[in-house]
Parts: structure tokens; sequence; C-alpha cells
């Protein structure tokens, strides 16, 4: 999911969660966050194969928002200041920095210093310019495109009005270099130390670092614009060799500069690290249970599909080789604000309470799959706070709906459009969800949308439709990118549209809790702050949550140490993984 507002591009780790595959508990070798493939008798050797679909959208640090690339990259090629650790158990460590850093003025100060001995794959030292640089880059929107752009938002640089109107900031990247001197006064480098000066509170700015790769470093030298995308240059345990092709993959090789003393957690087990691309999960997920060959060092990259995992599950062989893990992925259901229908609140919590979880959920292929919520903070997160807004069971009450569309004054039945992401499954899961709505006493029609889903429902032109289907999963493990990216309308609404806030929610009281949140240090206090804030959004009926997503995966028989990347989207961690 991608919001463009007021100069801002924003985009989920795993923002574009379609289907949602997978959870806590079950699934083969293991629960969540547990590895499979032993832990004791891992060592150095042989080569590691990933098996994809692709084709590739980003190497380029600044520019990428995947949730499985992201987690590849961290491992493999780009170090960041700081970064998440392995396992279920993963913790905010520091990584090219010597801690996690130092905050200051209330969260709009953060300093770091950088560690001496890491370097690049040429064997110069990676420096607190190469760290500046690396999130200038950032606000060259016109070539740096599609990353994670919260750098626009918070580094403390005068904003001006674009052509279209919309507040963007004087400084435009360093290759157009309009506001270099401001730039300069947000991101200032003393020898080693890096200090980050913003305009309003960011108390989790580190967990920002750890999690995603815009504020990674990038050498000055090898920038080539957007001719970089596919031309990786490593500070981490590996290098490409040769070329990397986006529809084929590459060849990754150990990388000589990379000192294992000098790094938190990375092992590198593996000599070389291959990407194929180009494999379809249906294809892919069946040579893994075949288990021959070559795909006895392999496993796919993608979570598996509700179609493969049947021979999954009734093979105890591959079902001893496969994880089925928490993923970090919501979907929901947006109520339209500028609805006629739904500017009334009874009619939104009639909407809420006739919701089927159950029947959307059998249409993706049951509980291995995804698992019924009513919070947008998921379950993994330490926002997530346990509450039922309206008392509805997962099944949905129709009945108690009905009643409750009649004291809104209602005239039975109430038209309404919804519209959707159409995929074969999605059609089922919605149609599942339509048969619960019109018996409370809506008639509901289903506009499923194909092509560029997103970007079409955030236009002007959706405003007058009545609710939205949406897909979201947190960047780092806080409500601060749940919350404030969907329902701060003061950040969303604009005359292009609703931003990520598709149902035009832009609540004062909601607005002061996000506020207060933004300001709260003590992390623990801060989350459960966040959970108060989802609590409020859906006791308004602003959003109506449906599930938690869950992924399978599975692994040839060689792979030792085989997790998910809890905080990096839960997709595999190759931290630690050895085919050895």
């Amino acid at each position: 999911m991608m919001r463009t507002t007021k100069g801002v591009m924003v985009v989920a780790l795993g923002a574009v969660a379609t289907v949602g595959l997978s959870a806590c508990g079950g699934g083969g070798g293991g629960t969540t966050g547990n590895a499979t493939g032993g832990t004791s008798a891992a060592a150095k050797g042989g080569n590691l194969t990933i098996l994809e679909l692709g084709p590739r959208e980003h190497l380029d640090p600044q520019r990428m928002y995947l949730g499985a690339d992201i987690t590849f990259a961290n491992r493999t090629y780009v170090r960041s200041l700081t970064a998440y650790s392995p396992g279920s158990d993963g913790k905010l460590v520091a990584d090219l920095a010597t801690d996690t850093g130092t905050m200051s003025d209330g969260g709009k100060t953060w300093t770091f210093t950088l560690a001496d001995g890491n370097k690049w794959e040429d064997g110069k030292p990676v420096t607190c310019a190469d760290a500046k640089y690396g999130v200038s880059r950032t606000f060259a929107q016109d070539v740096i495109t599609g990353g994670p752009n919260y750098a626009i938002q918070f580094l403390d640089i005068p904003t001006t009005k674009d052509k279209d109107g919309n507040e963007v900031p004087v400084y435009n990247g360093p290759y157009k270099k309009a506001g270099q001197a401001e730039f300069d006064k947000a991101v200032t480098c003393e020898g080693n130390k890096i200090t980050y000066k913003f305009k309003k509170p960011w108390t989790d700015f580190n967990m920002n670092t750890g999690a995603l790769l815009a504020f990674a470093p990038y050498r000055q030298d090898k920038d080539q614009g957007a001719k970089s995308d596919f031309v990786p240059f490593s500070n981490g345990p590996y290098k490409i060799s040769g070329t990397f092709d986006q529809n084929k993959g590459g060849k990754w090789v150990r990388n000589d500069q990379w000192d294992e003393s000098k790094d938190p957690f990375r092992k590198a087990y593996p000599d070389t690290v291959t990407n194929t691309l180009g494999v379809q999960n249906e294809v892919a997920y069946p040579r893994i249970v075949a288990d021959a060959g070559e795909d006895k060092n392999s496993y796919v990259g993608i979570q598996a599909p509700p179609s493969v995992l049947p021979q999954i599950t009734g093979n105890p062989a591959a079902k001893s080789r496969s994880i089925n893990v928490a993923a970090p992925y919501v979907d929901y259901i947006q109520p339209n604000m500028k609805s006629k229908v739904f500017s009334n609140e009874k009619a939104r919590q009639a909407f809420a309470v006739a919701t089927n979880r159950d029947a959307y959920i059998t249409a993706y292929g049951g509980p291995s799959v995804m698992t019924p919520t009513y919070a947008m903070c998921n379950k993994e997160l330490k926002c997530y706070k346990d509450f039922n807004p309206f008392g509805a069971p997962t099944a949905g009450d129709p009945a108690k709906a009905k009643q409750l569309l009649q004291e809104a004054g209602m005239t039975l039945p109430v038209p309404i459009t919804v519209v959707y992401r159409s995929r074969p499954t999605a059609d089922k899961a919605l149609a599942g969800l339509k048969q619960s709505w019109d018996q409370a006493g809506f008639n509901v029609t289903l506009q499923g949308l194909t092509e560029s889903y997103y970007a079409t429902i955030q236009g002007p032109a959706m405003a007058t439709k009545d609710a939205f289907w949406g897909g979201w999963g947190a960047d780092w493990p806080s409500g601060s990118t749940v919350l404030p990216a969907l329902f701060d309308g003061r950040v969303n609404i604009s005359a292009g549209g609703s931003g990520q806030d598709y149902g035009y929610f832009n609540d004062p009281e909601v607005n002061a809790a996000i506020d207060k949140a933004y300001t709260i240090a003590n992390e623990d206090e801060r989350e459960k702050a966040w959970g108060d804030v989802d609590e409020m959004i859906n006791k308004k009926a602003g959003v109506i949550p449906l599930v938690n997503q869950k992924f399978t995966f599975l692994h040839g028989s060689n792979i030792k140490n085989f997790e998910p990347a809890t905080f990096l989207g839960s997709y595999p961690d190759t931290a630690r993984i050895a085919v050895k």
C-alpha cells in the first residue's frame, strides 16, 4: 500500500498483503518463531538457493519497500545503524553503530556513532558521510522512487508549495541540490557521530533504522541515481557476482571485506547464495516437497499459497520441514465517512456487527492461513489490545446489526457499494462477507478492481463509494506505523484524495491521542497508548479489522536454522541459515 500526500510517500512493510497466509502455532516443524533443520550442526560452505517468482522490485536500499526484499538485503549486503536480531526473540541491536542511538529534546534529536572497522566491499570504511548521503537520496522523489520516505515527514527541513499546492521540502535530494544547506542543518556529521534533527518527536526512530533501509549508508561515488537500482554495493557478508537480472536473479558470493567479529549476528554460513527468479509458487513448492537434488539446499522466498498447503500438511516429511508463523499483516474493511450511509455512526456499527470473519477465513483456506481479529494492531505487536468493540461474534450477528440499522433510521434494505481488490480467492471471500451484510439489511454491491487498486481508491473519484477493503503491515513493531498512517486525516486527506485513510476518517479526539502517543518515550507505555488509540477508532466504527495473516514456508532437507525474521515481515531469515 502506498500513499502520496503532501509530498510524502509511505508504504507498509508488507504492504501488498493480498492473500494472507500463515501465523502463530501450527504447521510443520514448529510454531511461531521456531527454527527447523536443527541449530547445532551448522557449518560454513555450500550454496543456498532461494526460489521466487519475481521480478525483483528493487535492490537499492533507499527504494526497497517489500518485506521479503528488505529481509534478504538486511541479512546479506545492506547493514544500517541498527538492526533486529534473528528469531522469535529478536531484539533491536546496534549494527553499524556502537549502540542503538541516543534520543534528546523529547525525541526531536537522535545521535549515533558509527563503529570503527566496518568496510565496503572495496575495503573503504563505512563513514558518517555515507550514512548522511544515504538518507539524502530519499528526497530525490523523481529519481529514488517507491521507498519508505519517513525522512521527508520528520527531518527538520522547511517546506514550500509545489505546482499542485502540496507542501514539499525545499531540499530535493543530492542530484539537483536545491535546499542543500537546509538538509545539512538537519543531518550533521562530527567525526563518526551522525545527528538527526526532526521537526516533531520521533521516539521510535531507531526502530525505523532497524526495520527499513532508507537511513542505510550509501557511497556517493557509487551512486548512479535510478541506474543504481540493480547494481548493489555491499557492506555486508555477501556481494553480487557479476550482474543481477531483476527477472532471472543473480548469485551472491562472500564479501572478503566483511568482518564477522564486527557483526552482531550475521553468520553467513553458505559460501554462495543464489536468487532464482521466474519460478511460480505452485511449481516451486512441489519441488521442495519432493526434496531432490539441489532443491535439498533450497527454499521458496514467498509464503505458500493455499493451493499447495495440503501437499505440505499431508506429507509428514514435508511438514517436518515447514514453519507456520504469524505474519504482520492485517486485512480490514474501512467504511467511508463521506458516504451518505456511513456518515451515520449507528450504520457503521451495524456494518461492523454483521461482518462474518469466519466466512472470510474459510474462503482463504482456514486457520492455517489467517485468524480473526478486532484490532488494527497485529497480535504480534506490543500495541495489540484485546477488545471487541460491539461484542459481535466472529461469524457476525445479522439480527443485532439489523436492529442497529433500524435505530439509525435507515429504510431497509440499505444500498451500499464495497470496493475491493479482485482476485479469485478475494472474490469468494468478499462474497462471504456480502452474505451476512445482506442478511443484516444492507443491499451490497461488490466492486472488484484488478488494476492499480490502491492508487485508484485513494483518488477523489472514489470518495462516493461506501467502504473499501485494505491490507496493512507495520513497518516496524510499533503502532506508530499502523494507526497514524491509516487514520490520521491531517497527513492523509487532501484535494488529491484520501491518501491511505481510504475512508476519510479524521476525528479530533483520535488525532489528539495520536499526537500524545508520539511523545511517550517509554516503549511499553507508548505501545499501550497506541492500543488505546486502536480501540478508540474501532469504537467509533472507523474501521472493521478482519484477520491477522499467517505464513507457511518450506525448506529442503539440507537446510539448518530455518526461522522467520519475526520483526522483518516474518519472511525466512538468512542470518543464521546453513546448508552444511
